[in-house]
C-alpha cells in the first residue's frame, strides 16, 4: 500500500492507494504545530478508523509547500510507518521538463499537479487550483512545463474584505442566486464568486491566444474549485483527486 501526501498552506491531503486504486483519503490542517508523536499517531488512527493495516504501508511520497513542518512529519512517518518518504523535489523523476526561468523554485504541488493532468488528460492543458491562492499552469502537447500565473485565492480574496473593512462581516463562499444583490453578504458574495469566474475566464481565454491553442483542456482541482467549475465553461474537467493521483504517478516512476 501506498501513502501519499500533499502539504498545502491550509490542509494536509492524505491518500492510501491498494495498488492503482485509492482506497481512503482525508484532510487535515496545515497550521496546527505538531510533534512527530502527534502527526504519526494523528494518521496511524486515520488508518485504524477506516479498517486498514497500516503495517500494510510499504511506501510513501509527500509534495509540500510547507518546509517548516518537513521535520516533525517525516519522523512521524518514520516511526509509526517505518518507511522513509520520498520527497517530490530535485532528483525526483517526473516525467516533465520544467522550462521557466527558474525550475528550482517550482512548488512541488505544481508539479504533481501538472505531472497528473498530462498523464492522466493529455497536453496541452492547462490546471488550476483553487487552493490558498489560485494557480494556472501550463503543459505543452510534449510535456513541457513552461509557463505559470499565480493569484489571491477565494478566501484571501474574502479575508482581505472583511479584515480590512471594519463594517463588512466574515461570509460564506457561494454563490447568491443572482448578482443583482440587495445586502452586504449577498452583494460580498456576489462580488467574490462573480469576479472571480470572470477572472478564471480572462486568464484562461489569454492563455490559449497567447499560445494560440484554442482547443486547450482545462483541468480545475482543489477544495474551492467546487464553487467556480460548475458556473462557467471555461473549464472542462474538474478532478478533486488530481495531486493525489500525481502523486501515485510519481511514486511508481521513481520505483520502476
Amino acid at each position: 500500500m501506498l501513502l501519499v501526501i500533499d502539504i498545502g498552506n491550509t490542509n494536509i491531503v492524505l491518500g492510501a492507494y491498494e495498488e492503482d486504486k485509492l482506497v481512503a483519503n482525508w484532510r487535515m490542517t496545515t497550521k496546527t504545530p505538531r510533534t512527530s508523536d502527534e502527526y504519526g499517531l494523528f494518521m496511524y488512527n486515520l488508518f485504524l478508523h477506516k479498517g486498514i493495516d497500516v503495517n500494510e504501508v510499504k511506501d510513501v511520497i509527500i509534495a509540500s509547500v510547507v518546509p517548516n513542518i518537513m521535520y516533525s512529519l517525516v519522523n512521524g512517518i518514520i516511526k509509526y510507518f517505518k518507511t522513509t518518504p520520498i520527497i517530490v523535489g530535485p532528483g525526483v523523476k517526473t516525467g516533465i521538463n520544467i522550462r521557466t526561468d527558474n525550475p528550482k523554485e517550482v512548488g512541488a504541488d505544481r508539479i504533481v499537479n501538472i505531472v497528473s493532468a498530462y498523464y492522466t488528460y493529455g497536453g496541452p492543458a492547462i490546471v488550476i487550483d483553487f487552493g490558498t491562492a489560485t494557480t494556472y499552469d501550463i503543459v505543452t502537447e510534449d510535456g513541457i512545463f513552461n509557463a505559470a500565473i499565480t493569484s489571491p485565492g477565494l478566501k484571501i480574496s474574502a479575508n482581505a474584505l472583511w479584515q480590512k473593512a471594519a463594517k463588512l462581516p466574515e461570509i460564506e463562499i457561494k454563490k447568491p442566486k443572482t448578482i443583482l444583490a440587495k445586502n452586504t453578504i449577498t452583494s460580498m458574495q456576489a462580488g467574490l464568486v462573480y469576479g472571480y469566474i470572470g477572472q478564471v475566464e480572462y486568464i484562461v481565454k489569454k492563455v490559449k491566444e497567447e499560445m494560440n491553442l484554442p482547443d486547450m483542456k482545462v483541468v480545475a482541482t482543489g477544495g474551492l474549485a467546487k464553487v467556480i467549475y460548475k458556473e462557467t465553461d471555461a473549464i472542462d474537467v474538474y478532478d478533486p483527486m488530481l495531486t493525489l493521483k500525481g502523486l501515485k504517478i510519481i511514486h511508481d516512476k521513481n520505483k520502476n
